[in-house]
């Protein structure tokens, strides 16, 4: 990908946070994962997606929070 080497994909995303795609899509819907729509395609910086799975609890009834 080249530029885009910063950047994570929602498959990507998924397997780090060890969560379904959709869930991640999910997450970027409701504001909770801060995303960047490209050609169709989200992408997710590393750096905050790291941030973000530093904190992240899949399991339910947890709160998904970036800080």
């Amino acid at each position: 990908m080249g530029e885009f080497e910063d950047y994570a994909t929602v498959q990507e995303a998924a397997e780090k946070l060890r969560i379904h795609p959709e869930s991640v899509r999910r997450l970027i819907r409701q504001g909770k994962l801060p995303a960047k729509k490209f050609a169709n395609t989200w992408l997710i910086e590393w750096e905050v997606l790291e941030q973000f799975a530093s904190h992240y609890d899949p399991r339910p009834g947890n709160k998904a929070t970036l800080f």
